[in-house]
């Protein structure tokens, strides 16, 4: 499956609360360094022709002037908890400049969602001015976004059905503590896997950093970077140190590119 070289840019690299944390006053959360300030965790996948996100989180809004994204043709959700969905509200601003619906890709459960927190969107009678929405539902099946290919990948938040995606040679994977071995095979042959590392101390529902590294490790991917994390980790700085070489943390506006 032909896929396309990709710029892939991190929107956001924290988790549900953000970096800094409203009223913490922690050496992670008082830090200067811009690399310590994460938004909510998403990406934006970029070919010649296609561009993607993945999530719109609260910081939605935020995220698309600072990246100064002028055109979307999909979103892609990857599970229905508020920090990823929150932002659905303001793709109506690409609606009205490209004056066309915004494709939405969800499994069914997070469709659930989106119709129950933004009802008014989904709604018979609709409003002046709400976001223009075109669902589409996904399950574990591949299928196209424009010129891009895409993988889902099963993964588990604890006892909740997340999905990862595959885009040729690059994996994306948050809000995970556990992927099946199937679904590991989906995996093997990236050239770079994105993974959630909360922090060192283990948590229910999130991989620790060093369960992340196990993964890259296990999986043997040259490039291994790290997302959804949380103050309680460390400084970014510190704790780039200490992982191994093909790994490090992703910051906010970092891009990287796949060919």
């Amino acid at each position: 499956m032909f896929t396309p070289p990709l710029k892939i840019t991190f929107l956001g690299t924290g988790t549900s609360s953000g970096v800094p944390m409203i009223a913490c006053e922690c050496d992670v959360c008082s830090s200067s360094d811009e690399k310590d300030k994460r938004l909510r965790s998403s990406i934006l996948i970029e070919s010649d022709t296609t561009t993607i996100v993945i999530d719109t989180t609260p910081d939605f809004r935020t995220q698309m002037l600072r990246a100064k994204v002028k055109k979307l043709d999909a979103v892609i959700f990857t599970h229905p908890h508020k920090d990823h969905i929150a932002g659905l509200d303001d793709v109506k601003a690409f609606n009205y400049f490209h004056q066309q619906p915004m494709k939405v890709f969800a499994n069914k459960l997070t469709q659930d969602a989106l119709k129950k927190e933004f009802g008014y969107v989904f709604s018979e009678q609709k409003y002046p001015g709400i976001p223009d929405i075109q669902l589409h539902e996904i399950d574990e099946a591949p299928f196209f976004i424009g010129d891009i290919p895409v993988i889902p990948i099963l993964v588990w938040h604890l006892r909740m059905p997340v999905l990862g995606f595959r885009f040729g040679e690059f994996t994306y994977i948050t809000d995970a503590n556990r992927i099946d071995e199937a679904e590991k095979e989906k995996i093997k042959g990236s050239k770079m896997v994105v993974l959630n590392a909360l922090r060192k101390e283990k948590h229910l529902s999130h991989f620790t950093l060093h369960e992340a590294v196990d993964i890259i490790e296990e999986l043997k991917i040259p490039t291994g970077y790290f997302t959804h994390i949380s103050h309680q980790l460390g400084k970014h700085l510190v704790i780039n140190q200490e992982l191994p070489s093909n790994i490090q943390l992703a910051y906010d506006s970092l891009v990287i590119n796949c060919n």
